[in-house]
């Protein structure tokens, strides 16, 4: 027993098993959580530098585009300016009349083959050309222009810039050409003085087109040109949903020179960039999805957080399974190595699987039983050695008592006194009678009561001056107790409280019911001791016997504590009476604890 209580402290400073799992588990979250913080960190930055640099590019790209189209555009103005200043274009302004008729088609020849060659210089970006001789009514075109020479066609069209269609009455959604008039009048702009050379210049939406496609071909986008209450030029393998959509969009915000937006159209993102055209007007417009171009980063994002969540659920998993296997049969021990502290040597610890920790149950089996086996065997010895010294006390004190006894009877015999003989020997009969049956361990309460009447009553025929009360309730007569449990406790009273004073001779005996504990006072009301000596006594009957110390009460009180547990004990103090007091408290068993009512006195005296 004092290894457990060494060594069951240290165990009950352990940390609960289950707290350390729940630690465990805690520790595996937190080292998620500065991996999850990071790695977000680290994936968004790395998409806003993706997505800064595609708009970068695609900024780029698209001002690279808008600008060949503009230097195309700038080519055909330049052409336009250098051909008004041909001497035959100037010829075929001029007056004709000294001209013959073979040198005005000459001239009409000439001007049509440049015209042509400028419009063959490359496929992707075809030209057409017109010059209007307004003072000979006349017009020369590298294509075919069915309406000729036209007066009201080039007042509507005189605006100095470049229009989209010919200002006539074509639908908004036709998709029409580009034009531009030039003429080399020094009047106002735009007005014709009668004798102007006009230059038309114009190209096809299909130029345009043309330009769209091969820019589509080397990238992601979906371009257009868009021009708010015109019909927008697509590509020709345009998402025209797409483009409806974004239309739609633009013509609410109206863009800028150059303008970058990041729209949500039908839940996805999308990379809008516009640049203006400086010559056309309108703007280039070039439509990247963002989802598509980040698909890889969201896909990596979600492996990874994926891979987090498969990782965290396996640390959890095995977590509980380090708690099933290795806390829990920890925790198991700990509980069986409590229990035996607390002096339950019957647990016993079993296991289903077949590991080290089945091996450490079955070692602690063995040891709980091995211990349980030790304990009752020097129990059952402390017993019988006790048992052996209360005879041996009750042989060494009943001779004496005995001697005494027959003293007195002789004593009375001489003195004719047959009434005292007869009461002493029947006393003394019925005392000798019960001390000396020793079948049986334990005895009513009852009887313990009579054993002392007899007692008392052949004290009471040598010193005339005791007397004594007895008064224990009805209800705990009936209780098993050891047996002589009373009588050396009144015999004490008698030996050294009345006989030690000439002035003292009352004993009383009294009994209750209480919390479950029966309690029995012996009161008399002889010196008494010191609070030192009470505080002695008390402390005497916690350790080993002792030689000096008197057997009978250290005996008392070790077979009540081990007959009614370790909540049973022998207390002294003193005495309302003013002498000493002994009190005898026992803890009742459950059933009669339950029992447990008001009290009937019994008066016995």
């Amino acid at each position: 027993m004092h290894i457990w209580k060494r060594l069951m402290p240290f165990q009950g400073k352990t940390r609960s098993p289950f707290s350390l799992f729940a630690k465990i588990n805690l520790l595996i979250v937190v080292l998620f959580i500065p991996i999850l913080i990071m790695y977000t960190y680290s994936n968004n930055v790395t998409y806003d530098v993706v997505s800064k640099e595609l708009q970068i590019s695609n900024t780029k790209q698209l001002t690279f585009l808008s600008s060949q189209i503009d230097s195309r555009i700038n080519q055909m103005m330049d052409f336009s300016l250098i051909l008004s200043r041909d001497p035959n274009v100037r010829a075929f302004n001029g007056l004709n009349m000294w001209d013959d008729r073979y040198d005005r088609m000459q001239t009409r020849y000439v001007i049509q083959e440049k015209m042509t060659l400028q419009t063959g210089v490359t496929d992707i970006w075809p030209t057409r050309y017109a010059v209007y001789s307004q003072q000979n009514k006349d017009v020369i075109a590298n294509y075919n222009q069915t309406t000729g020479y036209d007066e009201e066609y080039l007042k509507k069209n005189m605006s100095g810039r470049w229009t989209y269609g010919d200002q006539g009455t074509a639908s908004q959604d036709e998709l029409n050409s580009f034009y531009w008039f030039y003429t080399d009048s020094l009047a106002q702009p735009g007005m014709l003085t009668g004798s102007n050379l006009v230059i038309e210049a114009s190209f096809s939406y299909e130029n345009i087109q043309n330009m769209l496609d091969t820019y589509k071909a080397g990238g992601q986008g979906d371009p257009f040109l868009y021009h708010k209450g015109n019909s927008p030029i697509l590509n020709r393998s345009a998402d025209k949903q797409l483009s409806a959509e974004l239309i739609q969009y633009l013509d609410t915000h109206s863009p800028e020179d150059t303008t970058q937006d990041v729209v949500e159209l039908n839940g996805r993102n999308y990379l809008v960039s516009s640049v203006k055209s400086t010559y056309l007007d309108w703007h280039l417009v070039d439509v990247i999805p963002l989802y598509q171009i980040l698909k890889p980063i969201s896909l990596s994002q979600n492996l990874f957080y994926t891979c987090m969540i498969l990782l965290l659920v396996v640390g959890i998993s095995a977590s509980i399974l380090l708690y099933r296997n290795v806390q829990y049969p920890i925790k198991k021990l700990i509980k069986g190595l409590r229990r035996v502290e607390q002096g339950d040597y019957s647990v016993r610890l079993h296991s289903k699987n077949q590991n080290e920790f089945s091996f450490l149950f079955r070692r602690f089996n063995d040891m709980s039983h091995q211990i349980q086996d030790l304990i009752e065997n020097v129990f059952h010895e402390k017993i019988r050695a006790r048992e052996a010294t209360l005879k041996q006390l009750q042989a060494q004190i009943n001779p004496h008592f005995l001697y005494n006894c027959l003293g007195y009877i002789i004593n009375m015999a001489q003195m004719k006194d047959e009434q005292a003989v007869v009461s002493m020997a029947h006393n003394l009969s019925a005392y000798y009678r019960y001390t000396t049956r020793m079948e049986r361990e334990t005895s009513s309460l009852q009887e313990e009561i009579k054993l002392l009447i007899n007692y008392l009553d052949i004290q009471k025929l040598r010193n005339g001056r005791i007397e004594y009360h007895i008064d224990i309730p009805e209800d705990m007569l009936a209780q098993s107790v050891p047996r002589l449990m009373l009588q050396p406790m009144v015999e004490n009273s008698v030996i050294h409280g009345v006989a030690k004073s000439y002035s003292s001779g009352e004993i009383r005996i009294t009994g209750e019911r209480l919390n479950g504990f029966g309690r029995i006072y012996i009161d008399d009301d002889g010196p008494g001791l010191s609070p030192e000596q009470y505080e002695a006594l008390n402390l005497k009957m916690q350790e080993p016997l002792q030689e000096e110390m008197g057997c009978g009460l250290w005996n008392t009180h070790q077979r009540i504590t081990h007959l009614f547990g370790s909540h049973s004990y022998l207390l002294f103090g003193p005495s309302p009476l003013g002498g000493f007091r002994t009190e005898i408290i026992w803890e009742l068993p459950k059933e009669d604890a339950d029992s447990d009512k008001g009290n009937t006195d019994t008066n016995l005296s």
